[in-house]
């Protein structure tokens, strides 16, 4: 039987195009699934070496040492919280994890889903992951310049819908002892004096956020220290900005490492 050679020669050349062609998709396909996957998993939001993407009062914030550090002195008593933002995005469904040590005395917290308050610079509103030194506060929902304390150390939480009796623009009628007053316990967490344990004074402790949808829960050192469900329409906020704070007190430092954000 006579062999085409140019007929057999063309096949090889179809076959090798094809070859050519499914090897370059597949590679293509794969680097796009890696980078859909890079996109999951936590980034840094702080390079450890300035303070890039970030914007406060540098009377109170450097970086010292690969350390993001708030520290106010004798010389620079606060009038009011100052905020470092981070402002590159407001991000909305997340999880954030974080390396903060804090001074005894020291008042602090890692706000989210926050807006900027017009007319007072390195100020935020919004949900606080509450930090301090005496661990009076550390992991409670506190919501800054708004509703309030949502849920202390210890409590699950349901925040049911404004009462129409309460105006959206004075707040401040469903607040006592500083505490929202639309908030239904409907679980503990545990002892707060127990939870408390888990904090270490004056040394590293890890924060990790979990903020989903109306789900908000504050942990630390592996530690669920509080948790929310926002059901109020009118008043919670679905996306904002990540900052955080020095109080308003005496002096004190707070230094922050390892900031990392993982988008849900």
């Amino acid at each position: 039987m006579r062999v085409d050679l140019m007929h057999i020669g063309e096949i090889e050349k179809r076959i090798n195009h094809f070859l050519l062609v499914f090897f370059i998709a597949f590679a293509s396909c794969k680097s796009d699934k890696n980078n859909s996957d890079n996109t999951k998993e936590f980034q840094p939001i702080f390079n450890g070496k300035n303070l890039e993407g970030w914007k406060g009062d540098s009377k109170y914030w450097s970086v010292k040492e690969g350390v993001l550090t708030g520290e106010v002195t004798p010389e620079t008593i606060l009038k009011r919280n100052s905020f470092i933002i981070y402002e590159k995005e407001q991000p909305t469904n997340f999880e954030l994890k974080l390396e903060y040590r804090i001074s005894i005395s020291g008042n602090s917290g890692v706000n989210y889903r926050s807006e900027k308050i017009k007319n007072k610079p390195f100020a935020l509103r919004g949900y606080q992951s509450d930090i301090d030194g005496k661990k009076r506060f550390v992991g409670q929902n506190y919501e800054e310049k708004k509703r309030t304390t949502l849920a202390y150390i210890g409590e699950k939480v349901n925040i049911g819908v404004i009462p129409d009796s309460i105006p959206l623009n004075n707040l401040r009628k469903n607040v006592k002892r500083n505490c929202w007053q639309t908030r239904n316990v409907v679980a503990s967490l545990g002892e707060k004096k127990e939870l408390k344990t888990a904090v270490k004074d004056n040394d590293w402790n890890t924060m990790y956020l979990v903020v989903k949808d109306s789900l908000m829960q504050h942990y630390v050192n592996g530690v669920l220290m509080s948790e929310v469900i926002d059901l109020d329409t009118e008043n919670r906020s679905k996306k904002g900005f990540i900052g955080v704070q020095v109080h308003v007190g005496p002096p004190m430092k707070v230094e922050y490492k390892n900031i990392q954000l993982k988008k849900l």
